[in-house]
This record gives structure tokens, sequence and C-alpha cells, in this order.
């Protein structure tokens, strides 16, 4: 089992290679430098959590400046196209404490004190055929059943393989496997776990892989419905299934999303049992500057939603700091965007929501409820010098009656610099 696993993880670096050698010999190729283009952006966050009560760390504050220098290349001519993709990732420490680390931000060293700084480069061969593309390496997919988490200054990506075919009109299909992740605050590719909110087995259980197939369907162009099938090795089997519908209604537009996950046990079940069913339903209307929106999500069987360690689970009521994922868990959020462009101020924007949440069925028994509030204010200069400088501020506080109260505030300085 051993050799075959190696083998199965080395195919990757395989075709990694292989490709950079076909690359090689068409690397000044028409396309392949033409149509390439590189941006650098930059993050500054400074991220403070405050637990309100409870045992253990009061606090995690940290200061820290992440650099992405994002160059992707076109694709050599032919019937098969090919490129190449490089990010190189640096984050450095401004502030941290050993009292006050874990915000996801840096690197934690065993002596407690956060890295001062770690790096990462990150390849992706890729290759195009018609209106398909294959890809190799380093991946962020974005899917139903898989988002990587990009909210720190550095992203969680993924080592893999992923085909895109979107051969068929208004059908787009996208299958792959992953077998590493590299989570945000760390260089190691390490094995994909799930995040086991099933407590009664406690633990950290590693897969193998990860591997996923999709459709994504738009029925007529109001109308669109997708079906993903994905699959932690030996720990669980998820289905997606979404309806997304788009109505013009009065001066406005009313958007509805229907989603629901099942998940249950796969292959060896190391995780053990699991049975969850997750009903979500999304509700908004737009009208001029102003949205309105309002979600509904609740949780049947057993278990709460599994889903990746480190990645953001794709659920109506997944908001800074909690899920409302637990097993039972129901949970609404109304929420209320403003874009200020109707007033004469193009780039800022605020957002404000509210989330409620009862019948939570806890591992240690009895029913949870909490409730998290979020204020967001964002200002992205829309030209001049500094254009594209984001300035954003996220505020969140949660209760709860089964764990720690919190107060966040993330205070976000953001550019993006178009190189070539």
């Amino acid at each position: 089992m051993h050799t075959k696993a190696h083998l199965t993880r080395g195919i990757p670096a395989i075709l990694l290679l292989g490709s950079s050698s076909l690359l090689a010999q068409g690397v000044m190729a028409q396309g392949f430098v033409e149509d390439s283009s590189a941006t650098l952006s930059t993050s500054n966050i400074y991220f403070n959590r405050d637990f309100r009560e409870g045992d253990g760390q009061s606090k995690r504050e940290e200061w820290a400046q992440g650099f992405i220098l994002n160059v992707k290349s076109g694709f050599t001519p032919g019937t098969i196209g090919f490129g190449l993709d490089a990010q190189a990732m640096l984050g450095l420490k401004l502030d941290s404490s050993p009292d006050r680390t874990g915000t996801g931000l840096l690197p934690t060293h065993d002596d407690g004190r956060a890295a001062n700084e770690y790096s990462k480069l990150n390849l992706t061969a890729k290759a195009r055929m018609s209106e398909s593309t294959l890809l190799v390496g380093s991946l962020l997919p974005k899917l139903p059943t898989l988002n990587p988490n990009t909210s720190r200054i550095l992203p969680q990506t993924f080592e893999g393989g992923m085909a895109t075919i979107n051969e068929f009109d208004n059908l787009s299909i996208s299958l792959g496997r992953l077998t590493k992740a590299k989570d945000r605050n760390s260089t190691d590719a390490e094995d994909i776990t799930s995040n086991n909110k099933n407590q009664r087995f406690g633990g950290s259980f590693e897969a193998d892989h990860f591997d996923w197939v999709g459709l994504d369907y738009q029925f007529i162009p109001s109308l669109a419905g997708r079906y993903h099938l994905a699959q932690l090795d030996d720990i669980y089997r998820q289905h997606f299934v979404g309806l997304t519908h788009q109505l013009a209604l009065g001066e406005g537009s009313l958007k509805s999303e229907l989603r629901v996950s099942v998940s249950e046990e796969q292959g060896a079940a190391q995780a053990g049992d699991i049975d969850n069913q997750a009903w979500q339903g999304l509700f908004s209307y737009a009208l001029g500057g102003h949205k309105f929106g309002f979600n509904l999500q609740k949780m049947r069987g057993d278990n709460a939603f599994p889903y990746i360690d480190g990645s953001n689970p794709v659920l109506a009521n997944f908001v800074q700091i909690n899920d409302f994922a637990e097993a039972g868990q129901r949970s609404a959020q109304v929420r209320y965007d403003y874009n200020f462009a109707d007033q004469g101020l193009p780039g800022l924007s605020f957002m404000s929501r509210y989330t409620k949440g009862d019948q939570a069925e806890l591992v240690a028994g009895g029913e949870g409820k909490d409730w998290e509030r979020n204020t967001e204010l964002q200002y992205v200069i829309q030209e001049g010098p500094l254009e594209n400088l984001g300035l954003r501020w996220r505020n969140a506080s949660y209760r709860s009656s089964y764990a720690r109260d919190v107060d966040e505030n993330r205070l976000i300085v953001s550019y993006s610099l178009p190189i070539w």
C-alpha cells in the first residue's frame, strides 16, 4: 500500500516535469509570451480576536504583510497548447508575541514564537485543447465541495490535477484529484485532513487524496443548476445539488439559491460513521445601491457538516467566525449591503449581517444556541496613482452557549499592481 501511495503522489510531479520539458521547446512560441501576464498583490492585515470568557489563551493578535507575485503564461500554438503559471509568495511578521499567536497569519515555531518570515513557490503546468483545460501542480479549486481559505495574507493551496471541459453548450464539467495541502500559514505540503467536528472519535484523520467530479448547467439565462460529487478517501463522500435563479422584480432583481449537501462515511471510515444533510436557502433582493438578504440553513442527521480542514465550507451561514454547522443545528441570517456608487462614491461599500442558530446537538450532550454579528466597511481607490489600493475593516461579535465568546477586528490594506 505504501508503494501505491507514493506512486499516486508522484504523478503530479512527473506530469509537471513532462509538461515543463515540452514548454521549454516552445517557450518563445507565439502566444506563450504574448498572452502572458504578471501581477503583484500585497495584503497587510492586523488581526485581533479577543476571547471574552473561558479558559486558555485570552487573545490572538498579530500584524503581518503578504506579497504574491502571480505570473501566468499564455499557451503555445497548436491543437494542444501548453503553458506554465508560477506564484511566488512571501509573508513577513510585523508584530506578534508568544501569548498572542494563532491568528492564521504566521507560522508558529515550537518555542511558541511566530516566524519572522515564510515563503512559498507554487508552479502549475497547464494544457488547453479547444475549450478545455488541464492543470497539474499547485491549485486553488473553487468548488461547492471545497473552497480554499484566502482570508489571510497568503492563501491555502492544494497539489494535484484538475480538468475543466467546456465542449458542450451550456454545460461545464470539472474533475480532479488533490493529494496534498499547504495551509495558509505553512510552507509544508501535508496530507489532506477532515475538520473532524464529530469529536466522539477524536484525533486528526489524514486522507491519501480528495477526488471530485462536477456538472454545471445553464438551463436558461435566468436558471442554472449544478451537481458535484466529492470524496475524501476513507473518510467521507459528499453529494452537492444546487439551483440558482435570477428574476427581475419591480425596479430591482431577486436572486434565489437552493442547495443541499448529503454526506456519509466512505471506505474505511477513519472518522467513524458520518450522517449529515445540509439544507440551505439563500435569497437576496437588489435595488439600486441596496441589497437585502435572507439565508436559512438546517443540519439534519447525526453528525456535523464535514469539510476539508482549513478550508471555507460552502454553506449559506458560514460567516466570519462561525459556520453554524453542528449536528442538527438550525440557523437564519439577515443581511444588508450598500454600494455608495449611487451617492457619487464609487469603490465605497458597506455590509452588515446577523446570524442566529439553535438546536445544535452537542457531543457532550444537550442543545446549544449561538449568534454572530458582522460589519464590514471597504473602500477601493478607483483611479489615479493609488488605483486598486483597498482599505477594509471587518468586525465580528460571536456569542455562544457552548463555545467561547469572541470579539474580532481585522484591518486590511490591499494593493494589486499589474506588471504587464
